[in-house]
């Protein structure tokens, strides 16, 4: 079986215990992707945001026998309980599929699909997604070390990840 994984922040360039057999392709589906998730670490992080504008995301073919050790590995990788099921996103490519991710995957010949699925966070609510006023107040009141972290992350998300939330924290904060 033939799977791959989905990416649009830090998996690309720190993908841990996920085993990314390659590198990242460019050429990957348009996502609703946005800088919208408040991030443990403190960054402003990119995630699947309903209401966002699609973005071409990544993709990576994995090194796995089967999309429940892929599904493992991501949850491990992004460090998600395994109590939580909202955390891993996928999708098993049949011949019943209708829609653009299952036609791109099929197009590829990609097997399963896997994602990072942890929804937008804002004020510590899951599910809450900043304005962007929000997300720039927040950004701004980083400091130190926290603050570096912020940046390192922003500026290492891939070009083509060119959300409105990302042109406005360019524009006002200079990023």
């Amino acid at each position: 079986m033939k799977i791959a994984s989905l990416g649009w922040g830090s998996l690309i360039w720190k993908s841990g215990p996920l085993p990314v057999a390659g590198d990242w392709q460019p050429d990957g589906p348009s996502l609703p992707v946005e800088f919208c998730r408040v991030s443990d670490g403190g960054e402003l992080a990119t995630a699947l945001c309903m209401n966002a504008p699609a973005v071409p995301v990544l993709w990576a073919w994995l090194n796995v026998d089967s999309l429940s050790q892929a599904c493992e590995a991501l949850r491990e990788r992004e460090a998600i309980p395994a109590s939580r099921c909202d955390g891993i996103g996928s999708l098993l490519i049949t011949g019943r599929n209708a829609g653009l991710l299952a036609a791109w995957a099929a197009e590829k010949g990609i097997d399963a699909l896997i994602w990072t699925g942890l929804p937008p966070r804002s004020a510590s609510l899951e599910g809450r997604v900043p304005t962007v006023e929000e997300a720039i107040v927040y950004l701004d009141s980083l400091s130190g070390e926290t603050r570096s972290h912020a940046r390192d992350y922003f500026d290492r998300v891939p070009a083509q990840i060119d959300t409105p939330y990302r042109r406005v924290i360019r524009e006002v904060l200079g990023w």
